[in-house]
């Protein structure tokens, strides 16, 4: 009996520290963009006591680039390993990059091709292009344009811009996916409701292809699912054949 007193304990304390350890990492964040960096690393270092995985992942990131710190590439590769053993996406991301790059840690494709998958599951936007460029290209995985599809829809779901115009892209090569102007059109179109200059030139070379009548039907697809991308409710279709 003593034991499960204890455990819930330890669960009340856990969960009424969750609150004030956003906070301390909101103001942490905040000083660090205003350059206050010794109270960014205050605030930062504190949490990393507290094994918060986003105040030691902020901690890696002075750490990486020097801010406040001396810069140290080693210490960061650590603290990111810290917070990815906790979860933490944002680590995953920057450590990849890190063993893409060689900095702080020996350079391993291998290992930059699972942590970015790793963050891509955790519905990291970012990461979810990175991941279906690398099926695109074949580049540490088998090429595989339906897979390179699935991602990009994924990132796209989640407003990524540069995950739309790709997917256009492909749409009008007829990669991966049967082959669609109209297709192209809406993601084009999706592309440039973000400001993506390129995409408005795509968008006009789909539009010289299609009749008014189809114009009019990717316009109104295009809307739809750009309201539902910006509501969140936007549903990425997975392709398995």
């Amino acid at each position: 009996m003593l034991g499960k007193i204890s455990k819930a304990c330890v669960m009340l304390a856990l969960l009424s520290q969750a609150p004030f350890a956003n906070a301390g990492l909101e103001e942490g964040i905040d000083a660090l963009n205003a350059g206050r960096f010794e109270e960014a690393l205050q605030e930062f270092n504190y949490l990393a006591e507290m094994n918060y995985a986003p105040g030691i992942y902020q901690l890696g990131v002075m750490y990486e680039g020097g801010y406040g710190v001396i810069k140290n590439q080693r210490k960061a590769a650590e603290l990111f390993q810290q917070a990815v053993k906790l979860g933490e996406a944002d680590a995953m991301f920057a450590l990849a990059v890190m063993y893409d790059e060689g900095r702080g840690v020996k350079k391993d494709r291998s290992k930059y091709v699972e942590l970015m998958k790793r963050a891509a599951n955790k519905n990291m936007p970012a990461a979810q292009f990175n991941v279906a460029l690398m099926y695109a290209n074949g580049d540490g995985v088998t090429q595989s344009y339906r897979q390179a599809l699935n991602w990009y829809e994924k990132a796209a779901a989640n407003n990524y811009t540069l995950a739309m115009f790709n997917l256009a892209l492909m749409y009008f090569q007829g990669l991966g996916v049967e082959k669609s102007i109209e297709r192209s059109y809406v993601w084009n179109t999706l592309a440039e409701f973000n400001g993506y200059a390129e995409a408005t030139k795509s968008r006009l070379l789909d539009e010289k292809q299609l009749s008014p009548s189809q114009i009019e039907q990717a316009t109104e697809l295009a809307n739809s699912i750009y309201e539902r991308i910006q509501a969140g409710k936007y549903v990425a279709e997975t392709r398995t054949k």
